[in-house]
């Protein structure tokens, strides 16, 4: 009978060492699970960080509700499966190139100006040879560049469906070499420019435009600039072109451009395309009033015959000497005088999400 109870006892003592063993494992899993959990995000925030992002770096100075705004961009994201955007805004000090440069170290999927083309170029100074698109939202007076590559300039909610929704296109950036006369020395600057650069009255237009009017009337403004310049003179210039001889000539203003359309659909540069790896000129060299009357009719009727004031080129490199120093522009934003100047194309570096 000792021994029947003792196989008795000896058989719940198996049991609950089971048990007790059943136990730790279950309470050893569950500690795991919730140490787990406690490091791990919650699905849906895995899901949203997943989700393709859009940085969206905006010129909070073409805007009086920004907040307003970036709700508005908010939601379209949403709207197309993405995630909220990673939202920056430019300064005084930086115009974008140091926020498009945070945006690609953070992995942004597409990175969007919000501006005008000046916050468009110092944006893409960022993104030029790398493989993360540029989308184009229009904040500015011009918005040439979006312009000119058919994305939508009057709905930032259009736009940005675009640069959420469209494909890629490679386009040429133009380089610019600015030589600035100095009481000691001169001293040279590099740029890039999109739509165009232009010295002499062009540019003189772009530096007197007044800011409040720019941004009550939009690109009036410039009309009111430009017939405070209308009687300057014409300064000389030696012009080479791709490492040609230099040809004197005498001249109001010299664009070169990327692309060719300003508002209005005028076609200043009826020739230039943004992918075909060359840089668009006009040398404009009225001597008056009527000069311009008829110089604007040549360019308005888009005619294509020669005009004895108007000169037209296409180029890979050109440089410009000038017998004085002339304000210079860069997608319409002025940098100050310049007295020589030399361009070149950069082909296809620059990737833009069109529709």
């Amino acid at each position: 009978m000792a021994e029947y109870r003792h196989g008795v006892d000896t058989g719940q003592l198996i049991i609950a060492v089971v048990v007790l063993v059943a136990v730790a494992a279950l309470a050893l899993l569950l500690l795991t699970r919730r140490r787990r959990d406690a490091h791990e995000p919650p699905q849906e925030q895995r899901e949203h960080h997943q989700r393709p992002r859009a940085a969206v770096i905006v010129n909070p100075t073409k805007f009086s509700d920004v907040e307003e705004v970036h709700a508005r961009v908010t939601r379209v994201c949403h709207q197309h499966g993405w995630a909220d955007p990673l939202w920056i805004e430019t300064t005084a000090d930086d115009p974008g190139t140091g926020q498009a440069r945070r945006a690609l170290e953070e992995g942004a999927t597409i990175v969007c100006p919000l501006g005008g083309d000046g916050t468009v170029r110092a944006v893409s100074a960022a993104l030029i040879d790398t493989d993360t698109p540029m989308g184009l939202l229009p904040g500015g007076t011009g918005n040439l560049l979006a312009r000119n590559l058919g994305v939508p300039i009057d709905s930032i909610e259009d736009a940005l469906t675009v640069a959420l929704t469209g494909h890629d296109d490679r386009i040429d950036v133009g380089t610019i070499n600015v030589v600035t006369p100095g009481q000691t020395q001169d001293t040279e600057h590099d740029y890039y420019f999109l739509v165009m650069a232009g010295m002499g009255f062009d540019a003189s237009v772009m530096a007197d435009a007044p800011e409040k009017l720019k941004a009550q009337f939009g690109w009036p403004a410039y009309v009111v600039a430009g017939m405070k310049h209308l009687n300057g003179k014409r300064f000389d210039v030696e012009v080479s072109i791709d490492g040609g001889p230099p040809q004197h000539r005498q001249a109001r203003t010299v664009v070169v451009g990327n692309v060719g359309r300003l508002q209005g659909g005028v076609e200043l540069l009826p020739d230039a395309d943004p992918d075909d790896g060359e840089l668009d000129v006009v040398l404009l060299s009225p001597k008056s009033i009527i000069g311009w009357a008829s110089v604007g009719a040549h360019i308005a009727t888009r005619q294509r015959r020669g005009h004895a004031r108007v000169e037209h080129h296409r180029v890979h490199t050109m440089t410009l000497r000038l017998s004085h120093t002339q304000e210079v522009q860069l997608d319409g934003d002025p940098i100050g005088p310049g007295l020589s100047l030399r361009f070149a194309v950069k082909p296809s570096c620059l990737k833009v999400r069109v529709a």
